[in-house]
């Protein structure tokens, strides 16, 4: 959130004051910082013109306040100096900046895009924030090979091929991909297993691929195939779904009813896709449709993906920093965040006519490298679709709230039962994992009122700590972690989304592992962050009996339907999860690792020449200097290097 100074992060208030925004000067301090800001703000106009760019607020410590757009920066941020016509939450954002950095562009349109970017990545406490840290699964036909391959793919669109989607979620992803299987009998096997193969796998036993490895079909009917799914995918549905029919028709006229019942089940297939779209899109095309509800100082955006006119799915989205913003403003901030992510379509649905309409149509057509429209639809099939979208916008909302409720209410019993000042804004909880001491990694969760902050997750490798000494690993990580809080946040100035330090502090252990935090704390002098140890109970295979170990030496239970309970064994499962998967990911990279990664110097290229040459690392370490210098690809300097590494003080 906001660097400057803000009340107690243990405000009891804190759990319902849902994306509130708490950059909040007092009173007192208020009118001098406010002629602070001003001053900067004034020092920075001096050096602008009236051309297009995206500017951005700095506070004391360098870090963006507010992300902003311009047609004409000289006199947009001009008008920050004139305090007087500027709201409260403006006015706070006026106080705090200090500085000022500017990058012009080409256009406006550019300018938006470059500010939706610029968003994402800083997270600045005073724009709207899109929070949704799940990127969009596609289903991807890839190129480049005979028999391409379907698959779901999510992440940058790099590979060569033909994507579709957004998809809503994974789920949705992995139905469709499994009903196009039987549809298509499109391969979903890596290359790599797919050129080992010298009979089918079990997809072609129950009809979900037609075993192009083994040549059971010629590389012209995978074609066809193929090109059948490009049409399925891409809205022509029906005229697939009738080839079929003929298909099958024919092969009964001739007898043929093995053929005619391998083409009933794909009908089928093609049936159960469409069957499975819970909203009718018929004539719409490739459109997203987006509609907001606010209630309670709350945001709800309900979006629908529709391609082909087919449903691909749904999500709602719960925008942060929305406060004294216009929900029209909110709806457009949203979308170009949400597209810096996502390809658009050709048209785009909402549910009001937003501010710089045609802005953010040509910021939209830019990113596409197509025309982009953004419409408020009247009538017909697809007002009948944004009627829908709104509705649901709504039931998510209440859903939301509700859910706040009970949790807010959960949260405030933890903090009774766990004794804090008041409800955390911030709770970091520690695990370690290792096998007999190997590997061992230790890992920091991160916990906020509206779930887990996964991009502030951290892994720590555990370098000085023995083997085998659990108590020893913890002192590491917890002595790592706040001389780094100590060093970049020593007043505890910073709160929100940008906290450095933590409200409490979770340690996944019993009493040792408790008193090893404990004494690690006091020793760097922190002896006002509350420490709470969860453990097991005496009987460890029974779930519910945990321990909670205070840093004075006591210990509490709760009953073993406590919401409370359920809500603290989900923050240490999801620590327990994170470590485990980091401690699995370094022994991989161990086994895959060579002995000729650790000479300085020596590449992937070179490594690789040498393995081929001499057969094993063991082989490259007892070479000759001669022997090395003859090997491809290594220069008479890299041999030497080699050499010397091996046999340096012999």
């Amino acid at each position: 959130m906001s660097r400057a100074k803000a009340g107690s992060p243990n405000d009891p208030r804190g759990a319902e004051r849902f994306n509130e925004d708490r950059a909040t000067h007092t009173v007192a301090s208020a009118q001098p910082d406010l002629e602070a800001g001003i001053t900067a703000i004034r020092e920075t106009v001096k050096t602008l013109k009236p051309v297009p760019g995206v500017y951005r607020m700095l506070d004391t410590r360098g870090d963006v306040l507010y992300v902003g757009k311009a047609r004409a920066l000289k006199n947009r941020v001009a008008n920050y100096t004139q305090v007087q016509g500027l709201t409260n939450r403006l006015q706070r954002m006026v106080s705090q900046c200090r500085s000022m950095e500017i990058v012009t562009t080409n256009s406006e349109a550019e300018a938006l895009l470059l500010e939706a970017q610029l968003v994402k990545r800083f997270r600045p406490p005073f724009n709207v924030h899109l929070r949704d840290d799940k990127s969009f699964p596609f289903i991807l036909l890839r190129k480049g090979h005979d028999f391409p391959r379907i698959m779901k793919h999510r992440g940058a669109r790099k590979a060569k091929g033909n994507y579709y989607g957004p998809f809503a979620s994974a789920g949705s992803v992995n139905t469709t991909i499994n009903a196009l299987q039987k549809l298509f009998l499109l391969r979903s096997c890596t290359d790599s297993f797919f050129s080992r193969r010298d009979r089918p796998c079990l997809l072609y036993q129950i009809k979900r691929c037609s075993a192009p490895c083994v040549g059971r079909i010629s590389a012209k009917d995978y074609a066809d195939l193929t090109k059948q799914a490009k049409d399925f995918l891409s809205g022509k549905s029906s005229a697939v779904q009738a080839d079929l029919e003929k298909q099958m028709a024919e092969a009964a006229e001739v007898l043929d009813f093995e053929t005619a019942a391998i083409l009933r089940d794909r009908l089928r297939a093609a049936t159960f896709i469409q069957g499975s779209q819970a909203i009718n899109a018929q004539g719409v095309g490739d459109a997203d449709v987006f509609a907001l509800a606010a209630k309670g100082g709350q945001v709800g955006i309900q979006a629908f993906f529709i391609r082909g006119g087919q449903n691909w799915g749904h999500r709602a989205f719960f925008p942060s920093r929305t406060k004294d913003v216009d929900e029209d403003q909110v709806l457009s901030d949203v979308l170009l965040q949400f597209y810096e992510e996502v390809p658009p379509p050709p048209t785009v649905l909402v549910d009001r006519q937003l501010p710089e309409c045609e802005l953010v149509e040509a910021a939209l057509s830019e990113l596409a490298g197509k025309k982009v429209s953004v419409s408020v639809p009247q009538r017909g099939e697809r007002r009948k679709l944004m009627e829908q979208a709104t509705r649901n916008a709504g039931e998510a909302l209440d859903r939301r709230l509700a859910e706040r409720g009970t949790k807010a209410r959960t949260l405030r019993e933890m903090a009774e039962f766990l004794e804090l000042d008041g409800v955390p804004e911030r709770i970091e909880i520690y695990d370690n994992s290792h096998i007999q001491g190997a590997k061992a990694v230790g890992a920091m969760v991160v916990a906020g009122p509206d779930g887990f902050l996964k991009n502030q997750y951290r892994k720590f490798n555990i370098r000085e700590a023995q083997s085998n000494d659990d108590f020893g690993m913890m002192r590491e990580v917890l002595r790592r972690r706040f001389e780094r809080a100590l060093k970049d946040d020593p007043d505890r100035e910073t709160s929100g989304d940008k906290a450095v330090w933590p409200d409490l502090v979770l340690i996944d252990g019993g009493k040792g592992q408790m008193s090893s935090v404990r004494d690690t704390l006091e020793e760097l002098g922190i002896e006002d962050v509350p420490l709470i140890a969860i453990a097991k109970g005496p009987h460890h295979g029974r779930e519910g009996r945990e321990v909670f170990h205070f840093p004075d030496g006591r210990e509490k239970m709760l009953p073993t339907n406590s919401p409370v309970l359920f809500h603290l064994q989900n923050l240490r499962d999801e620590v327990h999860r994170y470590v485990i998967g980091a401690h699995r990911a370094k022994r991989s990279r161990a086994i895959t690792a060579s002995p000729l990664d650790e000479i300085p110097g020596i590449g992937p290229a070179r490594k690789r020449a040498l393995l081929l040459h001499f057969g094993t690392a063991s082989k490259v370490r007892a070479a000759a200097l001669e022997d090395l210098q003859r090997a491809p690809g290594v220069s008479d300097a890299v041999a030497r290097k080699i050499y010397d590494f091996y046999h340096a003080g012999g």
